[in-house]
């Protein structure tokens, strides 16, 4: 039953147009807009090149808004009593929050690919073992939103959801460094290396032959994790309880 739920969960995600415009298409616009003219020159701040940096920045902006997505299936499926004739399947409740984490990183791949082949067009040119360290960075530091999505899906509306959704995933992306690097001081850097967004978009070090995250990397994701872990258990519970 497990696998046919999580098969039926990612043939209907990706049926949704929104998703694959949100995830796919318009971040993939973007990188070409904005690296495709200027692809091999350097940013001064942090000697990446604009292919490189703006790859892994998009590619972050598009893996958070696939992650995320979760939460406006949930709340869709709340909207219409759809979990609620779930509880009364054989379906635990444990393999549909895991199909919708598991279809999230899924999608996320999916995105995260996309870019990458992109980015491999435009002149980004990485060692076989930089290429996994760069995903395998990247998907650990998605792990924070995937509880945040079950956490939304049970606590918003469809209706409000959307702005919800759009308005954050910005605002993260915006404070992770997507759009342009943040320094190395100042309010906006000091707020940011609190962010899981921010460690994601530094994840394209690694390309260039440094270290991975620091000790302060891991932990924010770390931290971040389980406190999203426990907000979305707190959730559903509440949420189940008055249907």
């Amino acid at each position: 039953m497990r696998v046919v739920y999580l098969r039926f969960e990612l043939l209907r995600t990706l049926r949704n147009r929104r998703f694959l415009l949100l995830s796919l298409v318009f971040p993939i616009t973007l990188y070409l807009i904005i690296a495709g003219p200027r692809a091999h020159e350097r940013l001064a701040s942090t000697g990446i090149s604009v292919a490189l940096y703006y790859m892994v920045g998009l590619a972050s902006f598009g893996t958070m808004s696939s992650m995320l997505s979760s939460g406006a299936r949930i709340a869709s499926e709340r909207e219409v009593r759809w979990t609620r004739q779930l509880r009364i399947t054989p379906l635990k409740p444990s393999v549909y929050v895991g199909a919708k984490v598991l279809t999230a990183y899924m999608l996320a791949l999916m995105s995260m690919c996309a870019l990458f082949l992109i980015g491999a067009s435009l002149g980004v040119h990485l060692s076989a073992s930089h290429w996994l360290e760069l995903v395998g960075l990247m998907l650990v530091g998605l792990s924070p939103f995937a509880p945040l999505g079950i956490a939304i899906g049970h606590m918003l509306t469809p209706v409000s959801i959307g702005p919800a959704l759009g308005g954050g995933i910005s605002l993260l992306a915006l404070l992770g460094g997507t759009w342009f690097p943040l320094g190395h001081s100042g309010l906006l850097f000091q707020l940011a290396r609190f962010l899981p967004s921010y460690w994601l978009v530094q994840a394209s070090h690694v390309a260039l032959g440094g270290s991975a995250w620091p000790a302060r990397g891991w932990i924010v994701i770390f931290a971040w994790t389980l406190l999203l872990a426990a907000l979305a258990r707190r959730a559903y519970r509440g949420d189940t309880a008055r249907v």
